[in-house]
C-alpha cells in the first residue's frame, strides 16, 4: 500500500520543480527586459523619427546613437533565442531589428533622386561600358539595312521577301508614287490612318527590342540575326521610296521618331549581346557569377531603352504626324541625334580637377 504513496509524493516533487523552473525563468526574463528595455524603447523612438521624416531629421546625437542601439537589440534577439525567452519578446525583437536594419542599412535617397542618378549617371555609365557590343549590334543593323536596300533596287519583286504585308500598309511596288507620298503626308481626313501605323511601327520595335535582350541567353547569334532582318525591313521601304524619288520626304518622315527608336532597339540588342558575353566567354569566374554581373548592366541598358520607346511614341503620335512641313522634321530629326550622342558620350563623366 505504500507504493501508491510514494508515487504520489515523487509526482508532487516533480511538479514542484517545473513550477519552480518556470517560475525562474519568468524571473529571469522580466530581468532581462528590464535591463535593456531602456536602449529597445530609445532604438523604437528614433526608428519613428527615421521613418516619418528621413534620416536627415535625426540630431547628430541621435544618429551616432543608432548603430549602437542596432548592435544592442541584435546581441538582445541572440540572447533571447538562445534561452528561449517567450515568443512574444522574440517577435518584438525580430520586428525592431528588421526596422533598424533599413534605418541603418537601407537606401537613403528618395524616389525622385534615385531616378534622377540612374537618368543622369547610371544610364549613359552603362551604355559605354558595353560600347563595343553597341557598335556590334549596330553594325549588324546598318548590314542588314544597306543589303535590303541594294537588293531590292536591283529587283523590287524581291520587296515582299522583306517588308512584311502588316508593316507596309499599302506602300508596295504597285502603289503610284503619289499615293506612297500620300503616306508620308496626311490631309484632314488620314490623321487617323498613320496614327494607326505609327502605333504598329512603335509596338513591332518594342517587341524586336525585348527580343534581342531576351535572346542573348542564347549565345548572342539570334539577336544578331534579329538586327539584321530588322535593318532589312526598312532597307527594303527605303528601296522603294528612293526609287520614286521620295528620298527626301521618306527620310524627313522616319527619322524624327527612327532615330530614337532604332537606337532603342541597337542598345537592346547590345544588352543581349552583353549577357551572350557572360555565358559564352565567362572569363576566369564562375559563368553564373559572370552573368549576374553583366546581368546588372545589361538590365539597366533596357531599362534605358524602355525610356526611349516611350519618347519615340511620343513623337511618332504627336510631332511627326502634326507637322508636315520636312525642314521642320529634318530639325528634329537633327535636335535628337545631337542630344542622343551628347547623353550616352558626355554624361554623367567624372569632371577632372
Amino acid at each position: 500500500m505504500s507504493e501508491p504513496g510514494v508515487q504520489i509524493a515523487s509526482g508532487k516533487g516533480a511538479s514542484g520543480k517545473v513550477a519552480a523552473a518556470r517560475n525562474s525563468d519568468e524571473l529571469w526574463s522580466a530581468a532581462f527586459r528590464r535591463q535593456r528595455e531602456l536602449s529597445w524603447r530609445e532604438l523604437d523612438r528614433l526608428l519613428g523619427v527615421v521613418e516619418r521624416k528621413g534620416v536627415r531629421a535625426l540630431k547628430a546625437g541621435d544618429l551616432a546613437r543608432l548603430p549602437v542601439l542596432y548592435r544592442a537589440v541584435l546581441s538582445s534577439l541572440s540572447v533571447a533565442r538562445a534561452v528561449s525567452l517567450d515568443r512574444n519578446l522574440l517577435e518584438y525583437l525580430e520586428a525592431l531589428a528588421a526596422r533598424a536594419y533599413l534605418a541603418v542599412y537601407g537606401p537613403k535617397r528618395s524616389f525622385f533622386a534615385t531616378a534622377f542618378a540612374f537618368l543622369a549617371r547610371g544610364l549613359p555609365a552603362a551604355v559605354r561600358a558595353a560600347a563595343p557590343q553597341v557598335a556590334i549590334a549596330a553594325a549588324a543593323m546598318l548590314l542588314g539595312h544597306v543589303v535590303a536596300q541594294v537588293l531590292v533596287a536591283g529587283d523590287m519583286d524581291l520587296y515582299w521577301h522583306f517588308v512584311p504585308a502588316g508593316m507596309a500598309q499599302g506602300r508596295g511596288p504597285l502603289a503610284t508614287t503619289e499615293a506612297l507620298r500620300a503616306t508620308l503626308f496626311h490631309g484632314e481626313g488620314d490623321a487617323d490612318r498613320l496614327s494607326v501605323f505609327a502605333a504598329f511601327l512603335f509596338s513591332h520595335n518594342s517587341q524586336v527590342a525585348m527580343l534581342c535582350f531576351g535572346l542573348g541567353f542564347v549565345a548572342g547569334l539570334p539577336v544578331l540575326l534579329l538586327l539584321f532582318f530588322n535593318g532589312m525591313t526598312l532597307g527594303g521601304m527605303s528601296a522603294l521610296f528612293h526609287d520614286r524619288g521620295l528620298a527626301l520626304e521618306w527620310w524627313s518622315w522616319i527619322l524624327p521618331h527612327g532615330i530614337t527608336e532604332m537606337l532603342a532597339v541597337v542598345l537592346a540588342g547590345a544588352a543581349g549581346l552583353v549577357l551572350a558575353d557572360a555565358m559564352v566567354l565567362p572569363g576566369r569566374t564562375s559563368r553564373v557569377h559572370r552573368l549576374a554581373e553583366r546581368g546588372r548592366l545589361a538590365g539597366t541598358i533596357v531599362l534605358g531603352t524602355v525610356g526611349m520607346l516611350f519618347v519615340a511614341g511620343v513623337i511618332e503620335g504627336e510631332f511627326r504626324q502634326l507637322v508636315q512641313d520636312v525642314s521642320a522634321r529634318f530639325l528634329l530629326a537633327a535636335t535628337t541625334a545631337v542630344f542622343w550622342l551628347w547623353y550616352y558620350a558626355v554624361a554623367g563623366r567624372k569632371r577632372r580637377p
